[in-house]
Protein backbone atom coordinates (compact mmCIF):
# COMPACT_ATOMS: atom_id res chain seq x y z
CA UNK A 1 0.00 0.00 0.00
CA UNK A 2 1.45 3.38 -0.97
CA UNK A 3 1.48 6.25 1.45
CA UNK A 4 -1.01 8.27 -0.60
CA UNK A 5 -3.79 5.68 -0.15
CA UNK A 6 -6.43 7.19 2.12
CA UNK A 7 -7.52 5.15 5.14
CA UNK A 8 -11.17 5.08 6.22
CA UNK A 9 -12.31 3.80 9.61
CA UNK A 10 -15.91 2.54 9.69
CA UNK A 11 -17.46 2.49 13.16
CA UNK A 12 -20.64 0.56 12.42
CA UNK A 13 -22.29 -2.53 13.91
CA UNK A 14 -24.40 -3.62 10.91
CA UNK A 15 -22.27 -6.38 9.40
CA UNK A 16 -23.92 -6.32 5.96
CA UNK A 17 -23.53 -2.55 5.73
CA UNK A 18 -19.86 -2.79 6.75
CA UNK A 19 -19.25 -5.39 4.03
CA UNK A 20 -21.06 -3.30 1.41
CA UNK A 21 -19.28 -0.08 2.29
CA UNK A 22 -15.93 -1.84 2.47
CA UNK A 23 -16.41 -3.21 -1.05
CA UNK A 24 -17.48 0.20 -2.38
CA UNK A 25 -14.62 2.12 -0.77
CA UNK A 26 -11.96 -0.45 -1.66
CA UNK A 27 -13.18 -0.37 -5.26
CA UNK A 28 -12.52 3.40 -5.16
CA UNK A 29 -8.97 2.74 -3.94
CA UNK A 30 -9.34 3.42 -0.22
CA UNK A 31 -7.98 1.28 2.60
CA UNK A 32 -10.80 0.35 4.99
CA UNK A 33 -10.82 -0.76 8.63
CA UNK A 34 -13.93 -1.45 10.72
CA UNK A 35 -14.95 -1.43 14.36
CA UNK A 36 -18.33 -2.70 15.53
CA UNK A 37 -18.49 -1.07 18.98
CA UNK A 38 -17.98 2.47 20.12
CA UNK A 39 -15.13 1.55 22.45
CA UNK A 40 -13.29 -0.33 19.69
CA UNK A 41 -13.85 2.60 17.36
CA UNK A 42 -12.21 5.03 19.79
CA UNK A 43 -9.29 2.64 20.20
CA UNK A 44 -8.79 2.19 16.44
CA UNK A 45 -9.15 5.91 15.77
CA UNK A 46 -6.12 6.46 18.00
CA UNK A 47 -3.98 3.56 16.77
CA UNK A 48 -4.76 3.75 13.03
CA UNK A 49 -4.75 7.55 12.66
CA UNK A 50 -7.23 7.27 9.74
CA UNK A 51 -7.79 9.97 7.13
CA UNK A 52 -11.58 9.80 7.62
CA UNK A 53 -13.95 8.27 10.17
CA UNK A 54 -17.48 7.19 9.21
CA UNK A 55 -19.53 6.78 12.35
CA UNK A 56 -22.92 5.29 13.20
CA UNK A 57 -24.76 6.72 16.20
CA UNK A 58 -26.61 3.63 17.44
CA UNK A 59 -23.75 1.40 18.54
CA UNK A 60 -23.45 -1.24 21.24
CA UNK A 61 -21.72 0.14 24.31
CA UNK A 62 -20.60 3.74 23.85
CA UNK A 63 -23.02 5.57 21.53
CA UNK A 64 -21.88 7.51 18.50
CA UNK A 65 -22.28 10.95 20.08
CA UNK A 66 -19.90 9.98 22.87
CA UNK A 67 -17.52 8.31 20.42
CA UNK A 68 -17.37 11.49 18.38
CA UNK A 69 -16.75 13.80 21.33
CA UNK A 70 -14.16 11.41 22.80
CA UNK A 71 -12.21 11.30 19.54
CA UNK A 72 -12.41 15.08 19.24
CA UNK A 73 -10.76 15.58 22.63
CA UNK A 74 -7.60 14.02 21.20
CA UNK A 75 -7.93 14.84 17.51
CA UNK A 76 -9.45 18.07 16.21
CA UNK A 77 -8.68 17.65 12.52
CA UNK A 78 -9.54 14.15 11.25
CA UNK A 79 -12.87 14.44 9.39
CA UNK A 80 -15.78 12.56 10.98
CA UNK A 81 -18.86 11.80 8.89
CA UNK A 82 -21.91 10.52 10.78
CA UNK A 83 -23.97 7.94 8.91
CA UNK A 84 -27.16 7.31 10.84
CA UNK A 85 -30.84 6.41 10.64
CA UNK A 86 -31.51 9.18 13.16
CA UNK A 87 -32.75 11.97 10.90
CA UNK A 88 -34.37 14.40 13.35
CA UNK A 89 -32.94 17.90 13.29
CA UNK A 90 -31.97 17.78 16.97
CA UNK A 91 -29.96 14.58 16.34
CA UNK A 92 -28.18 16.19 13.39
CA UNK A 93 -27.35 19.32 15.40
CA UNK A 94 -26.21 17.22 18.36
CA UNK A 95 -23.98 15.19 16.04
CA UNK A 96 -22.41 18.32 14.57
CA UNK A 97 -21.91 19.81 18.02
CA UNK A 98 -20.24 16.57 19.14
CA UNK A 99 -17.55 17.31 16.58
CA UNK A 100 -18.76 15.70 13.34
CA UNK A 101 -17.91 17.39 10.05
CA UNK A 102 -20.83 16.02 8.04
CA UNK A 103 -24.03 14.03 8.58
CA UNK A 104 -25.70 11.62 6.14
CA UNK A 105 -28.99 9.91 6.99
CA UNK A 106 -29.96 6.32 6.25
CA UNK A 107 -31.22 5.15 3.81
CA UNK A 108 -28.61 6.79 1.62
CA UNK A 109 -27.26 6.66 -1.90
CA UNK A 110 -23.81 5.09 -2.13
CA UNK A 111 -23.10 7.52 -4.96
CA UNK A 112 -23.83 10.51 -2.74
CA UNK A 113 -21.78 9.06 0.13
CA UNK A 114 -18.80 8.49 -2.16
CA UNK A 115 -19.17 12.02 -3.52
CA UNK A 116 -19.14 13.47 -0.02
CA UNK A 117 -16.06 11.44 0.87
CA UNK A 118 -14.29 12.65 -2.27
CA UNK A 119 -15.30 16.23 -1.42
CA UNK A 120 -13.80 15.88 2.06
CA UNK A 121 -10.53 14.53 0.69
CA UNK A 122 -10.35 17.28 -1.93
CA UNK A 123 -10.61 19.96 0.69
CA UNK A 124 -8.60 18.79 3.69
CA UNK A 125 -5.17 20.35 3.86
CA UNK A 126 -2.40 17.95 2.87
CA UNK A 127 -0.40 18.77 5.99
CA UNK A 128 -3.15 18.54 8.56
CA UNK A 129 -0.75 18.19 11.51
CA UNK A 130 1.10 21.44 10.84
CA UNK A 131 0.94 24.38 13.20
CA UNK A 132 -0.80 27.15 11.32
CA UNK A 133 -2.53 30.32 12.37
CA UNK A 134 -4.92 31.50 9.66
CA UNK A 135 -7.47 33.23 11.84
CA UNK A 136 -10.94 34.71 11.38
CA UNK A 137 -12.30 37.13 13.97
CA UNK A 138 -16.05 37.05 14.61
CA UNK A 139 -17.10 39.12 17.58
CA UNK A 140 -15.24 37.76 20.60
CA UNK A 141 -14.43 34.49 18.78
CA UNK A 142 -11.19 33.68 17.01
CA UNK A 143 -11.48 30.83 14.49
CA UNK A 144 -8.43 28.92 13.28
CA UNK A 145 -9.14 27.89 9.68
CA UNK A 146 -6.48 25.17 9.69
CA UNK A 147 -7.35 23.39 12.93
CA UNK A 148 -11.15 23.93 12.62
CA UNK A 149 -11.35 25.33 16.15
CA UNK A 150 -12.84 28.44 17.73
CA UNK A 151 -11.61 30.18 20.86
CA UNK A 152 -13.93 32.40 22.87
CA UNK A 153 -12.33 33.69 26.05
CA UNK A 154 -10.58 30.68 27.57
CA UNK A 155 -12.84 28.11 25.90
CA UNK A 156 -11.86 26.23 22.75
CA UNK A 157 -14.55 24.53 20.63
CA UNK A 158 -14.10 22.12 17.74
CA UNK A 159 -16.08 23.39 14.75
CA UNK A 160 -15.20 20.67 12.24
CA UNK A 161 -14.23 21.09 8.61
CA UNK A 162 -17.56 22.10 7.03
CA UNK A 163 -18.63 24.65 9.63
CA UNK A 164 -15.19 26.26 9.36
CA UNK A 165 -15.32 26.18 5.55
CA UNK A 166 -18.75 27.87 5.52
CA UNK A 167 -17.45 30.60 7.83
CA UNK A 168 -14.42 31.02 5.56
CA UNK A 169 -16.69 31.52 2.53
CA UNK A 170 -18.72 34.14 4.41
CA UNK A 171 -15.54 35.88 5.62
CA UNK A 172 -14.19 36.16 2.07
CA UNK A 173 -17.29 38.21 1.24
CA UNK A 174 -17.80 39.79 4.64
CA UNK A 175 -20.66 42.25 4.64
CA UNK A 176 -22.19 40.79 1.46
CA UNK A 177 -25.05 38.27 1.21
CA UNK A 178 -23.93 34.81 0.09
CA UNK A 179 -26.62 32.49 -1.23
CA UNK A 180 -27.03 28.93 -0.02
CA UNK A 181 -26.31 27.67 -3.53
CA UNK A 182 -23.03 29.59 -3.60
CA UNK A 183 -22.06 28.11 -0.24
CA UNK A 184 -22.97 24.59 -1.41
CA UNK A 185 -20.87 24.93 -4.55
CA UNK A 186 -17.90 26.46 -2.73
CA UNK A 187 -17.79 24.03 0.18
CA UNK A 188 -19.20 20.73 -1.10
CA UNK A 189 -19.05 20.98 -4.87
CA UNK A 190 -21.97 20.19 -7.12
CA UNK A 191 -21.54 16.40 -7.01
CA UNK A 192 -21.86 15.91 -3.24
CA UNK A 193 -25.58 16.81 -3.24
CA UNK A 194 -26.16 18.16 0.28
CA UNK A 195 -29.30 20.24 0.87
CA UNK A 196 -29.91 23.82 1.91
CA UNK A 197 -31.01 22.45 5.27
CA UNK A 198 -27.50 21.08 5.74
CA UNK A 199 -26.15 24.62 5.58
CA UNK A 200 -28.79 25.86 8.04
CA UNK A 201 -27.71 23.21 10.57
CA UNK A 202 -24.07 24.26 10.32
CA UNK A 203 -25.07 27.91 10.70
CA UNK A 204 -26.92 26.99 13.91
CA UNK A 205 -23.77 25.28 15.16
CA UNK A 206 -21.63 28.32 14.34
CA UNK A 207 -24.04 30.72 16.02
CA UNK A 208 -24.04 28.68 19.21
CA UNK A 209 -20.28 29.13 19.36
CA UNK A 210 -19.70 32.73 18.24
CA UNK A 211 -22.92 34.56 19.19
CA UNK A 212 -23.67 35.73 22.72
CA UNK A 213 -27.37 35.20 21.96
CA UNK A 214 -27.75 32.66 19.11
CA UNK A 215 -31.48 33.44 18.87
CA UNK A 216 -30.63 37.08 18.08
CA UNK A 217 -27.40 36.88 16.10
CA UNK A 218 -25.28 39.98 15.54
CA UNK A 219 -22.51 38.49 13.45
CA UNK A 220 -23.80 35.62 11.28
CA UNK A 221 -26.95 37.12 9.81
CA UNK A 222 -29.78 35.63 7.79
CA UNK A 223 -30.56 37.54 4.60
CA UNK A 224 -34.11 36.46 3.92
CA UNK A 225 -34.71 35.10 0.45
CA UNK A 226 -30.98 35.04 -0.24
CA UNK A 227 -28.77 33.30 2.29
CA UNK A 228 -26.35 34.50 4.95
CA UNK A 229 -23.77 37.18 5.52
CA UNK A 230 -21.03 37.84 8.01
CA UNK A 231 -21.41 41.30 9.52
CA UNK A 232 -18.60 43.81 9.17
Amino acid sequence: MTKDVKTILLIEDETDLVLGLTDAFEFEGYSVHAAQTGEKGVEQAETLNPDLIILDLMLPGMNGFNVCSTIRKRDTTTPILILSARSQENDIIRGLESGADDYVTKPFSIGELLARVRAIFRRIAPGRDHNSSRLIKVGDAEINVDTYTAVVGNKQTDLGFYATAILHVLDERRGEPVSRDEILDAVWGIDANPTNRTIDNFILKLRRVVEKNPAKPRHILTVYGQGYKLAQ
